[in-house]
């Protein structure tokens, strides 16, 4: 497998393992989530159904297209994720925000709650592993996620 392969592989399995340690927090650690947390859930499976075109056809263009949209979603949860511990960490309630709107207007709540129904308020959700807010170790994912869609983006034809 080449080495942009590879980092798509990356691409598609990264964000859906994020997803599955926050379900395991959530279910395993009553850890509940937040509005802002569904939505970077939300965000972490979109990025891997965006990879997987440029995981699956081995056309530069439709990998740099992929490795594109990618970036774009990863700007979208580094955004998110600095929201959430910057702003809405702070307030007791997240009803209504952007995130509660997005989740609630997809009916991903209704259909799949399990996974994207959010259970407590911002300041509830802002909580510690490790000594680092959660917030930040998926914000570190949306930038590691970043990074490798411009490094498969940049890789010469």
């Amino acid at each position: 497998m080449t080495r942009p392969r590879l980092l798509m592989l990356a691409a598609v399995l990264v964000p859906l393992a994020a997803v599955a340690a926050a379900l395991v927090s959530q279910h395993a650690f009553d850890m509940q989530p937040c509005p802002w947390c569904v939505l970077q859930r939300l965000l972490f499976v979109v990025m891997a159904l965006v990879a997987l075109p440029g995981l699956l056809v081995n056309q530069v263009g439709v990998r740099r297209a992929s490795a594109a949209a990618v970036l774009t979603v990863s700007l979208c949860g580094v955004a998110a994720a600095l929201w959430q511990h910057f702003v809405s960490a702070s307030s007791t309630s997240c009803n209504l925000t952007l995130a509660d709107r997005i989740i609630s207007s997809l009916g991903l709540d209704e259909s799949a709650p399990q996974v994207f129904a959010a259970y407590a308020s911002c300041a509830d959700a802002a909580v510690n592993m490790a000594g680092v807010p959660y917030a930040f170790w998926s914000l570190a994912v949306f930038v590691l996620l970043g990074l490798v869609a411009v490094t498969v983006w940049r890789q010469p034809r």
